[in-house]
């Protein structure tokens, strides 16, 4: 049965969310305002007697003061107690602060944007260290540090000089328990079961799984020494009904409607993920002014995904001998279509990711009474990630005219996910249809080989060190309080290597007197129970992939069949940041300013090695290394200042200039070469039609993105939990990277080994363009963000318990960018991890033991990154999101004091992450539908 929903009624559904959150913001806002002038009266009233606050009451008052007393534009997220935040993953906890987003995958909430810019323009710290990450590129994936080791997490929205690692969009500082912060020995621990409503959906893998954590804190020798260690351990099912898509075919007309172009197989989709976690932070502060920590964190994270379906050449089949005819079309989009011909690709694709991540670090501390202070900082964290991403197929037959075709219709409603009906039977092992491991669409031909499967194995290892030296001194000279000069040195390195190779039934390449075409399915590769696609059509073989490679398939590089360079490339980059930090403290006629100014001055010195493909003395094509880099310094000038109108009323003001240094992909130094056979005539490489010689490549010398912001924040507090702020923003952006520009280059050397004499003969011209990557590019982005806090009691003491938090933000952007070749042609951009709304609310209760609430994540379409073919990324249209979680919950007290249960549902809605072509909602090219999650969970505080 599918889950799908129409595009309509989600485009409703959406919009009413959209306008209750805001409703809900403007209503709210009054009674809350009219309130705030009473609060004197109220902090009166409360002092007679001490009110204890518990739970997630007390994590919203520890953030608001988190928020209240930072010199910077900041939001904040607090534990409610010991190894509980409020959500089951930092990422989501995090994507509920105003201006914050994440994206899903896999079902679960993974990279974050901040103020409408992708986790590439953002830096993630560990206890104010700048760390690295298991993804291809800088930005971090925040579901590798497990959410109950984390007691708190602040994200800087304005940068100040001391701020080391500080991102362009913002900086997220992720913190552990500090031992001597806790007044007593604590041992906490906690469990949860997990299951998803869907069971599972492969029958080789789980339906459910787990948490379990554990928090030891102690202080020993009169509270001199303290200590602190948690684990955790998750496995986590998650289960997908998705749809891709090849694209589309056809004009959009009525004449020549849009057709399904094809569908990718992987429909029936299980993960398992198993993470272990873990920290231990030794704390020594002997005196008030000496202080030395050690900070260990690690994380083992392995996730397997098993996917199955049935891929078919549709509308793009025609060099496979498909073809079709449109029994019904509406607005130029097909919506009943008969396809003939057609031989399917039977997949079983096994994906498995095995990381690490290690991070450490040495901190101390000498704050003296004489107004000088010392600190120095010594830190390295260290991530790995081995993935093998293997793909196995099988068919009726060998090649695109082998074995038996099939007819299928598609019935296809736009922004839908077709119905797929078929006549073959895909589970037949024996008889006149029988399956067989093969190359169905002889995929391999270029090699040439027999390719009944492929491999990718990427491996990433990123290590980065810093040190860091501070020395700050008080001071009273006007304006000035303190002065505060600093020095790091960043030394990072990141290597990716991608080995692929074709699998093979054995006996060399389509030439060889001994190659196998195909191959019956062995038994022990069966699994009994058949997968069934939620898209019509019917049961299909499900087999044991890891024995096929095991024991079946023979690797065949593909190194031997392509002058194209394998992906791999290494970068290093040594980054010196010295700084000078003023802290202001001073009257602006009645009114306190407070804040900082400065200056860091950053050295960069980066290297990318890479390969490229050329020809030796001898005539032979090798693969030879290459090398390239840049040098370069900026100064990033930096100002807060907070002006404390009354008690509870500020105005902030930041100004900046910040940088984001470019992907590591796009550092590159590797090369690919390409031939465009079509254009072997053409004589103008910038002419409409193409070149008949290319290159691709990355571009070491690229120089960091630029943002010169202004920010600006009211901010109006009542009680200890709320508030209202009203912020807006402005980046105007310099040398944004262009990934699309292209440079008029000569491949006369090229051309010798890349063509044959006839095609040589023939060849219009030797300039080819590369295409690369530049800074040709400038723009700007700007938004406002507004927030509220509401303790409902503070509007009608019945309510007490109640209250909801709601944010709203809405960015926008304009970005161009221009090719080398001619500057006056420029491409409007749209900026990665945009979107224009972004709304968050919470609804709480909290009284007696009783713990309810209800969360809600919404934000507007957006341009995402996915993994695309052979482990590269891609970006493209990603439709908006209306996510909705709820938690139940009970905290004892009397005899059982200390034990808290707990139910949570996750994605209520079961709403589908969906992407679309050309950013035109009818063509959609990936659905994925998770399902609803449901946790149910104990823990104990000793």
């Amino acid at each position: 049965m599918t889950r799908e929903k129409s595009f309509n009624s989600n485009q409703f559904k959406d919009r009413l969310l959209k306008g209750v959150a805001l409703a809900a913001f403007a209503v709210a806002s009054a009674p809350a305002l009219s309130f705030a002038q009473q609060t004197p009266a109220a902090e009166e009233e409360s002092s007679g007697d001490v009110v204890l606050v518990t739970g997630f009451r007390r994590a919203i008052e520890t953030a608001v003061a988190e928020k209240r007393n930072e010199q910077s534009i900041v939001e904040a997220i607090s534990a409610e107690d010991i190894g509980k935040l409020p959500d089951v993953s930092i990422a989501e906890s995090l994507g509920r602060l105003p201006g914050l987003a994440t994206q899903r995958l896999n079902g679960r909430s993974n990279v974050l944007s901040i103020r409408g810019l992708g986790p590439d323009f953002s830096t993630a710290l560990l206890n104010g260290r700048e760390q690295v990450t298991t993804s291809d590129n800088r930005g971090v994936e925040f579901d590798q540090y497990p959410a109950e080791l984390l007691s708190s997490a602040v994200v800087y929205k304005t940068p100040y000089a001391g701020l080391i690692g500080q991102g362009l969009a913002g900086t997220v500082d992720l913190r552990t328990i500090r031992p001597l912060d806790a007044s007593e020995r604590i041992v906490a621990i906690s469990g949860r079961y997990e299951f998803n409503e869907d069971g599972s959906i492969n029958p080789d893998s789980p339906g459910a799984g787990y948490r379990a954590t554990g928090t030891y804190v102690d202080q020993f020798a009169d509270d001199t020494f303290g200590l602190a260690i948690g684990l955790a351990f998750q496995s986590t099912p998650t289960q997908q009904e998705a749809f891709g898509a090849w694209g589309y075919a056809g004009a959009g007309t009525d004449a020549d409607p849009l057709v399904l172009g094809g569908s990718n197989g992987r429909n029936a989709q299980s993960n398992d993920l198993d993470r272990v976690g873990g920290f231990v932070t030794l704390q020594y502060q002997p005196t008030d002014e000496f202080s030395s920590t050690v900070d260990i964190f690690y994380t083992d994270f392995n996730e397997d995904q098993i996917s199955r379906g049935v891929e078919f050449p549709l509308g793009f089949g025609g060099g496979f001998g498909v073809s079709n005819v449109v029994n019904n079309q509406v607005d130029g989009f097909a919506t009943d279509v008969t396809f003939n011909n057609v031989r399917g690709v039977i997949r079983n694709d096994l994906n498995q990711r095995r990381a690490e991540l290690f991070s450490s670090g040495w901190n101390g501390k000498f704050d003296g009474d004489n107004g000088w202070g010392v600190e120095l900082d010594i830190s390295y964290s260290r991530a790995t990630r081995r993935d093998d991403l293997i793909e196995s197929y099988a068919g009726t037959g060998f090649g695109p005219t082998g074995g038996a075709a099939d007819t299928l219709t598609v019935l296809q409603q736009p922004g839908r996910n077709p119905q797929i009906l078929g006549t073959l039977d895909y589970s037949a092992t024996s008889g006149p249809n029988q399956i067989f491991l093969t190359d169905p669409l002889g995929w391999g031909g270029g090699g040439p080989v027999v390719q009944a499967g492929f491999i990718n194995q990427p491996r990433t290892v990123d290590q980065l060190w810093h040190l860091k030296a501070a020395v700050d001194r008080d001071v009273e000279f006007g304006a000035i309080s303190n002065v505060e000069v600093g020095f790091d040195w960043g030394m990072r390195e990141k290597s990716f290597v991608n080995i692929r190779n074709f699998l093979t039934l054995g006996g060399g390449t389509l030439n060889d007197p001994g190659v196998v075409f195909s191959l019956p399915i062995p038994a022990q590769a069966i699994i009994d129970e058949p997968v069934v696609s939620f898209l019509g059509f019917g049961p299909q073989v499900t087999l044991d992939t890891r024995f096929l490679v095991d024991n079946v398939y023979v690797p065949f590089s593909t190194q031997f069949s392509e002058a194209a360079t394998p992906q791999s490339w290494f970068v290093a980059e040594d980054v010196i940041t010295g700084w000078v930090k003023f802290g202001i403290d001073s009257q602006l006629g009645s009114v306190p300013v407070t804040g900082n100014a400065g200056v860091q001055l950053v050295h960069t010195d980066q290297r990318s090695d890479g390969s490229s493909a050329q020809q030796n003395s001898a005539g032979e094509v090798e693969i030879v290394p290459v090398s390239d880099g840049i040098s370069y310094t900026r100064f990033l000038p930096t100002l807060n200042l907070i002006f404390d109108v009354s008690d509870s009323f500020k105005i902030r003001f930041g100004a900046s200039r910040t940088l984001a240094r470019a992907r590591l992909d796009q550092l590159s130094a590797s090369e690919s070469l390409s031939v465009n056979i079509t254009a072997l005539t053409n004589t103008d490489p910038l002419g409409s039609g193409g070149t008949a010689l290319g290159r691709s490549s990355g571009n070491p010398r690229l120089l960091p993105y630029i943002s010169n912001q202004v920010d600006i924040s009211f901010e109006k507090y009542f009680g200890n939990a709320g508030y209202i702020s009203i912020a807006a923003f402005y980046k105007d952006l310099e040398d944004f990277v262009n990934t699309g520009d292209a440079f008029v280059e000569d491949f006369a050397t090229e051309a010798n080994f890349l063509l044959s004499p006839a095609q040589l003969a023939q060849l219009g011209t030797t300039l080819g363009l590369n295409r690369t990557n530049s800074n040709n590019g400038s723009g700007r982005i700007r938004g406002i963000e507004a927030s509220l806090s509401v303790p409902l009691d503070l509007v009608a003491e019945p309510l007490e318990g109640f209250g909801f938090l709601t944010s709203a933000s809405f960015t926008d952007s304009s970005v161009a960018t221009f090719l080398e070749n001619d500057p006056t042609s420029t491409t409007d951009t749209t900026v990665p991890g945009l979107s224009k709304w972004v709304v968050n609310s919470t609804v709480y209760y909290e009284r007696g033991g009783f713990e309810a609430r209800v969360s809600h994540r919404f934000r507007t379409r957006f341009l995402g990154e996915l993994a695309a073919i052979s482990a590269t990324r891609t970006f493209i249209t990603a439709q908006g999101e209306s996510i909705i979680d709820a938690q139940l919950g009970y905290a004892f007290s009397g005899a059982l004091d200390g034990l808290r249960v707990t139910v949570q549902g996750l994605n209520l809605t079961d709403e589908p992450f969906q992407t679309f072509q050309g950013g035109d909602d009818r063509q959609i090219i990936n659905n994925q539908s998770f399902g609803r999650t449901y946790l149910v969970g104990a823990s104990y505080r000793f």
